[in-house]
This record gives structure tokens, C-alpha cells and sequence, in this order.
């Protein structure tokens, strides 16, 4: 009997420990996670960690010196660019390493290689639009420039110095996690991450949906509803702008585009998102006489934080602010002389052509007269505990052909994406962005900012600027296509040499500004120009209303501070309900209200359009509003089969302020004819019925930060991981855009003068580690709206008791 009972607890005991070590789905191996020696447990770290500290490295020219601050934040010295590169790259991925893997594995479609097949559709969707073959071909940019060529390799030595001296005991947790090892890092990654930044912020289209749009109804609806400018703007370059320059000659819409839009002359039946902000005010505005800049880039919340702070220093260098995990250079920031920030243009860089194929081969398709080869590139997708994937992607002179046919493009597969169409893509061409951001980092006047931004491509974005020499300025920059306008707004036919690119707007005519009258300069993601600007940029931006809020309150100050752009930033009035609400509640009549419903009337009666995370008005006419929005559009343009695309909110502004008669108020799903008056007073209802059925009756419980709580998650999406959920004010169209999982993603305002100072927070932590003290440590003081004083060191020996720690690196021998 002791024999079974001994080899009865063998057999346990070997069945538990394959069980500790074997992964299950998407849970990792429970030993190798929970082991006390490799396991997370290794990972923990207090708020003491940082100790002084020795190491000899391979790569080196010289010695380094890093100093770190109480919050963790590197301040990194050396005596030669390389060195200081190799060390943003060691100290970035010794608190980054995984974040930086995974994006970059995201980008190069090989998320499916470490998670497993239920990412293989993302991983298709990227490797057929061709994030690789764009990033080769910025990375073939990057390294004929020996300049960009020297930061890249140096910072990817850097990473790849702290990757060899990790053993599986200290893997940041993810790995462990997710059961994987770190690869080598290799320059294509940092080409890689910029690819990412162009799909985040010039990634998307709706062409496909604006073309069913108007195959629906018309040209001239179409038109109509989805105009070129908005009825009311408030540009980035302030109107009445003078242009400096003589255009080039705009090309000629293309007969075939001309055909689309008269074979859709007439009906065939009857029938927002945030951005960021940033602005510079000039010293006569100012309370030290010298210019204020401000910029708070609005992104996706997640844990490890989008952004890296540090300082940089080196000779001929000396730059602070934040940097991308992944890439070297500082990207929002300032030095001694100049600051400068960004915001997304929203120009148009991606657009669909339609391909004629000559047969079922696709080895031939038919442009301009003749017929012209394909080319075929192979991707291999590896996928955790399946056979490889192989994609077989056709390319055009355009670009690749996404999906080839309706049997490419599964259920999961992206639902924008045209079949049988081309992507002309800008972040497919060879660029050398990093450059731009090098020279900004050590730029000193106007001159050195503008000459900067003829490096800068993709994704476009809104440079602003300000210098101790009391200038301001802002660019809408980019690498952007001389187009006819409207080009690329529907799907273009893909045979007609008229309706490709036809060569690039001039760098020197991208619209800009410096020094303007009124005293400051400002973007909001809104129209870039007046109707006056000759070229082609989009014909949808954000819409007017945080633009127009920042530049009425900038125009009204004077004697500006640091703790006046702060509240800027903060800023919750909402311009949208300055305008509307009255509009609203002309049409409300109280006496055939119920008792709660005359409640929650009283409430946004007195409401102070702000919102206030205690604001119970903002949670009523956030509703309202929305289902107002829905009730409008919804039964005309959310029909099965083809996605339509939904016209704008400010649109929707324009019928209710100016149209209230407009036949879209109907619900032609009813057989009565609906007024403005009767879809403003369903929406209420509805309104007031979810905020009931969710939170109860009218009270403390309707509150903004109760109804729409914000939650920072991990990259992981794993529990535990995150913030938790948290109340806070803002909303997607005031200044504080904050919505439930997106926001101001890196808060800074510069002080420039003979002593520069720069303020700043980010919602989360130096480290990428949850077991560390600095994974979260900054986040109450931006959850609080407040500005931490960055510190910038202008040498290695500077004293400072904000100094806690220091790493020194040293040539190994």
C-alpha cells in the first residue's frame, strides 16, 4: 500500500510541476510567472532602488554620467553625441524594454509571434499595408544622412548593451508574463515606432465610406453634408494671413473624378474624435516679457506612459522634455534658446485607387494606356502554437493592394479597407524625421526651427515655436501632395494618371505664421488656413470649438504666467454648449415634463457649461446631446451593407442653429414627419432614461467623474495592471479633452527668457515596471491639474537636492 501511496505522490507531484511550467491559452506558465527566484516577484522595486552605481560598458567612447532625479527621471551627460545616444537607448530600455517590443512588434505585424492567433488579424492587417516596407524605406532615408545614421546606431547599441546584461530573473514582467524572451534590438525598430505614429495620427480613412456616401445620395448632398470648410472656423493661421509666396499650379480635377461625381449627380433613393493642443505667447503678453509655450498632446492613456522624460547633454546639446521609448531625440521640449511642441494637421496622406487587374493572376493591372506589372512581396507571420501564416501582398506603383478580394478580408479584417484598391500611403516613402528632431534639439533662433522642418515628413503636424530672442511662430508641416481639391476623398480610379499625386506642395509654402499682431499663436487639431491658402490640405479637421475657446482666452490676457496656462490646459467650458444649449431648450416645454424630468431641467438650467468632474449638468447635456446626434443621422446613414459615413457634429450644429427645418430631422422610419422641436425632446427623454437606468434618479450620482469615469490600462489590457477606475472633469471638445480612455498624454508649459524653465507632467511613471514605486507615482499630480518644475541641469557637477542618484557609465576595457 505505501508503494501506491509513494508513487501515487509522485505522479502528483510530476503532473504539478509539467502543470507549474506548461502555458495554457493565454495564461502564462503559473511556476515560471510565480517563481521566487525568475518570477515577478524579482521585478518588485521601492521607492529606494535607485542607488549609486558602476558600470563598465561595451561601446563606449568616454564616460557618462547619469543623475537621477526624485521622480526617477534620467538627466543624462556625456562628453560626445555617441555616447550620449548609446546611453538614451541603455537608459530608456533599462525602464522601457518591453513597451518598446511590443510596439514595434506591433507595427511589424508580429504580435501573433508572442500572443498567439488571436492577434493575427491585426498582424495581416499591417504586414499587407505595408508598415514594413514603409518603415525600410525611412530607415533607407535615415542612413543616408551620417548624422541620423550615428544617433540611430548608437542608440540601438545602447539598447542592445542592456539587453545582453538581463538575465531571466530580471526580464521586465511582461516577458514573464507572456512567457518570451527579448529579441535584439535593430535600427529598423526605431523606423518601426515612427511608423506607428503615422497609423495613429495619419493612419486613418473613410474614403470607402465617403463613396458609398455618395453613391447613396448624390454629389450634391454629399457635398452639402460633408463640406470642404466648415460653417464656422477659427483657423491655426489666423485669417487674412498674407501668403509670402507664388503657388504652384494646382492640377485639374481628373475626368474620371469629374464622371464620379456627375454619375452621382442625383440621389439613387431618398434618402467627432480629439486631438491636441498647443499655442506661444508672445513676451508683450507676457509678465516676464519673454514668450510662454504650452503643449498637451492628446493620445491614448495606457501604462507604461506613450512618452519618456529626460534630459540630454552633451557637447553642443543641452535638451529636456520627452522622448518616444523607441527613438532617440527629444520629440516635445526645450532648451536654452527655443521650445517647441506638436499637434496632429489631419492633411490627407492616404488615399485608395480602385485597380484594374488584366485577369485572375493580378500579374498586370491597367494605368495610364497600357498595361503594367505587378510585384509580389511575401510576409511570414509566425503564430504561438500554429503553423506560419503566409501573405502573398501585390504591389502597385501606388502601393500594396491591402485586400486583393472579398476572401482576404475576414470578419475580423479592418472594415474601412476597400477590396481590390491600391493605398498611396506618405509614410511609405523614405524620410529622415529624426533628423528634424535633432536639429531641434539644438536650435537656437526662428532660423534653426524652420530649417528643421524641411526634415520633418509624417505624420504632418503643427510645429509651434517660441525663443528667448522673443519670437513665436507656428507650421502646419508635413510632407504633403500637391492635390486638386477633394482629391482622395472618395476612391479614385486607379487607371487615370490624373488622379495620382502629381509632386509635393513646397516645403517653403506650407502656411506658417510668426510673430502675428495679436500677440500668440495656436492649434487644436482645426482648419489649418483660411479658404484664401491656394492648395489642398483636407476637407475635415476638428471642429472650431477648442480652437475657439484658446484663442478667445489668450486674446483676453495680459501680464500672462506660467499658472495661466495651466488653467488653460484645464480648461472644461464647453464652447459647444455655450452655442447650442439655448437652441436645446427653446424646445423644451417644462409642463409636459414629469417630476424627474423637470429635476434634471432645473439642473442644466443652472449649469455652468463646464465639465467639472462634480458636474451634473455636463452629464445631462453629454447625453442630450448625443442622442440628439444619433436620432439626427441614424436612420438615414446607419443602414446594413455598405458603412456610410456619418456627417460631422458641427454639421449637425449648422441644421440646428441655422437649418431647424432641414428634412434630416425627419425619422423616415416612422410615417410621421418629425420636426427639429420633436427630435430635441425625444433626445431629452432617451437622455434622461439612460442616466436613470445607470446611476439612478437625479442627484450626486449623475455626476460627470461618476457617469464617465476615466481608466489608464496597461499596454496588456491586464487587470491589476492599470489605474483603476477614476473621476476627473473634461470632455473629447473642451481643452481638457479627457474622454474615458484618452487625454492630455504629456502636460508641458516653457517660461523662455535668459533663464529658461520648463513645467510638466504625464499621467503615470518613469518606469515601465508595476512592481515599481515610479510606474505610477506621477499620477495623482496630474489627476490634480498641477505642473511639476522640471529640472534642467546645465552641467554633470550642478548641485541640486532633487538629486538622488547617479549612474555612471563608463568604456569597458
Amino acid at each position: 500500500m505505501k508503494y501506491i501511496r509513494a508513487l501515487f505522490s509522485l505522479t502528483l507531484t510530476v503532473a504539478l510541476i509539467w502543470a507549474l511550467q506548461t502555458k495554457f491559452g493565454p495564461v502564462p506558465p503559473v511556476g515560471k510567472f510565480l517563481n521566487p527566484a525568475t518570477g515577478f516577484w524579482q521585478n518588485a522595486e521601492s521607492k529606494n532602488i535607485i542607488k549609486e552605481e558602476e558600470l563598465h560598458l561595451a561601446g563606449l567612447k568616454d564616460e557618462v554620467i547619469i543623475r537621477y532625479d526624485e521622480n526617477r527621471i534620467p538627466h543624462i551627460f556625456a562628453k560626445n553625441e555617441h555616447d550620449l545616444y548609446y546611453a538614451q537607448g541603455y537608459v530608456t530600455a533599462s525602464d522601457r524594454l518591453w513597451q518598446m517590443d511590443i510596439q514595434t512588434r506591433q507595427a511589424a505585424g508580429r504580435l501573433a509571434e508572442v500572443i498567439g492567433p488571436d492577434v493575427l488579424e491585426v498582424d495581416r492587417y499591417h504586414r499587407r499595408m505595408g508598415m514594413v516596407y514603409g518603415a525600410e524605406n525611412s530607415l533607407r532615408g535615415m542612413m543616408k544622412n551620417p548624422q541620423t545614421k550615428m544617433v540611430v546606431e548608437a542608440y540601438t547599441a545602447g539598447i542592445n548593451q542592456y539587453i545582453r546584461n538581463l538575465t531571466i530573473r530580471n526580464y521586465p514582467v511582461e516577458f514573464k508574463l507572456l512567457n518570451y524572451e527579448p529579441e535584439e534590438w535593430k535600427p529598423i525598430n526605431c523606423a518601426l515606432l515612427l511608423k506607428i505614429m503615422s497609423e495613429t495620427l495619419a493612419g486613418g480613412s473613410d474614403d470607402m465610406e465617403m463613396t458609398h456616401t455618395l453613391n447613396k445620395f448624390g454629389a450634391a448632398v454629399t457635398q452639402d453634408l460633408f463640406p470642404d470648410q466648415y460653417f464656422q472656423e477659427d483657423p491655426i493661421i489666423p485669417k487674412g494671413t498674407r501668403w509670402n509666396f507664388k503657388p504652384l499650379t494646382i492640377p485639374k480635377p481628373s475626368a474620371s473624378f469629374k464622371a464620379l461625381l456627375m454619375e452621382n449627380r442625383k440621389p439613387k433613393e431618398r434618402v467627432e474624435g480629439i486631438g491636441s493642443n498647443n499655442w506661444a505667447v508672445s513676451g508683450s503678453k507676457t509678465a516676464t516679457g519673454y514668450p510662454l509655450l504650452a503643449n498637451d498632446p492628446h493620445l491614448n492613456l495606457t501604462f507604461p506612459s506613450i512618452w519618456y522624460q529626460m534630459q540630454l547633454s552633451a557637447p553642443g546639446i543641452n535638451v529636456y522634455g520627452v522622448s518616444l521609448p523607441g527613438a532617440p531625440n527629444i520629440i516635445i521640449g526645450y532648451n536654452s534658446k527655443i521650445s517647441w511642441g506638436v499637434t496632429n494637421v489631419d492633411a490627407d496622406v492616404l488615399d485608395w485607387y480602385q485597380v484594374k487587374f488584366k485577369d485572375a493572376a493580378k500579374n498586370e493591372y491597367w494605368y495610364n494606356n497600357r498595361w503594367n506589372k505587378t510585384t509580389r512581396r511575401t510576409e511570414v507571420i509566425k503564430v504561438k502554437g500554429k503553423q506560419p501564416v503566409t501573405e502573398n501582398v501585390i504591389y502597385t506603383h501606388f502601393g500594396p493592394v491591402v485586400y486583393e478580394d472579398t476572401l482576404q478580408k475576414t470578419k475580423k479584417s479592418f472594415s474601412n479597407v476597400p477590396v481590390g484598391a491600391a493605398l498611396r500611403w506618405v509614410a511609405h516613402d523614405e524620410s529622415d524625421e529624426l533628423h528634424a528632431f535633432y536639429l531641434l534639439n539644438k536650435g537656437k533662433n526662428y532660423a534653426d526651427y524652420r530649417r528643421a522642418l524641411t526634415y520633418y515628413a509624417a505624420p504632418a503636424q503643427n510645429f509651434v515655436f517660441a525663443s528667448s530672442e522673443n519670437d513665436i511662430a507656428i507650421t502646419p508641416n508635413g510632407k504633403l501632395p500637391l492635390k486638386f481639391k477633394e482629391q482622395g476623398k472618395y476612391i479614385l480610379d486607379g487607371t487615370d494618371p490624373a488622379n495620382s499625386w502629381q509632386g509635393w506642395i513646397p516645403n517653403e509654402h506650407n502656411p506658417t505664421v510668426k510673430n502675428p499682431p495679436r500677440g500668440f499663436v495656436s492649434s487644436a487639431n482645426q482648419s489649418s488656413t483660411d479658404a484664401t491658402y491656394p492648395y489642398y490640405i483636407n476637407w475635415q479637421f476638428a471642429g472650431y470649438q477648442r480652437g475657439t475657446r484658446i484663442n478667445s482666452r489668450l486674446a483676453a490676457m495680459n501680464k500672462i504666467t506660467v499658472d495661466s496656462m495651466r488653467l488653460l490646459q484645464m480648461d472644461t467650458y464647453s464652447i459647444t454648449a455655450r452655442d447650442i444649449l439655448p437652441a436645446l431648450l427653446k424646445y423644451i416645454d417644462p409642463t409636459e415634463l414629469d417630476g424627474n424630468q423637470n429635476e434634471a431641467l432645473k439642473y442644466i438650467k443652472q449649469w455652468n457649461l463646464r465639465f467639472d468632474a462634480n458636474s451634473i449638468g455636463a452629464s445631462i447635456f453629454n447625453n442630450w446631446w448625443a442622442n440628439f446626434y444619433t436620432l439626427t443621422w441614424k436612420d438615414e446613414f446607419d443602414t446594413p451593407g455598405n458603412t456610410l459615413k456619418w456627417p460631422s457634429r458641427d454639421k449637425t450644429i449648422q441644421l440646428l442653429l441655422k437649418q431647424p427645418n432641414a428634412k434630416w430631422f425627419d425619422d423616415v422610419s416612422t410615417s410621421v414627419t418629425e420636426s427639429c422641436a420633436d427630435i430635441v425632446n425625444k433626445a431629452f427623454t432617451l437622455a434622461l432614461e439612460d442616466l436613470t437606468s445607470k446611476h439612478g434618479q437625479p442627484g450626486p450620482s449623475w455626476q460627470w467623474g461618476k457617469v464617465r469615469p476615466v481608466e489608464i490600462e496597461h499596454l496588456t489590457r491586464q487587470k491589476g495592471l492599470g489605474s483603476g477606475l477614476f473621476e476627473t472633469g473634461g470632455w473629447g471638445g473642451v481643452v481638457n479633452a479627457i474622454t474615458g480612455s484618452s487625454g492630455p498624454s504629456w502636460r508641458m508649459v516653457v517660461q523662455l527668457g535668459p533663464q529658461v524653465k520648463g513645467y510638466g507632467i504625464f499621467p503615470g511613471g518613469e518606469s515601465g515596471n508595476p512592481g515599481s514605486f515610479y510606474y505610477t507615482d506621477l499620477l495623482q499630480t496630474w489627476k490634480d491639474g498641477r505642473l511639476n518644475e522640471l529640472l534642467f541641469l546645465q552641467s554633470a557637477a550642478e548641485k541640486s537636492n532633487r538629486i538622488k542618484s547617479t549612474l555612471t557609465l563608463k568604456k569597458k576595457q
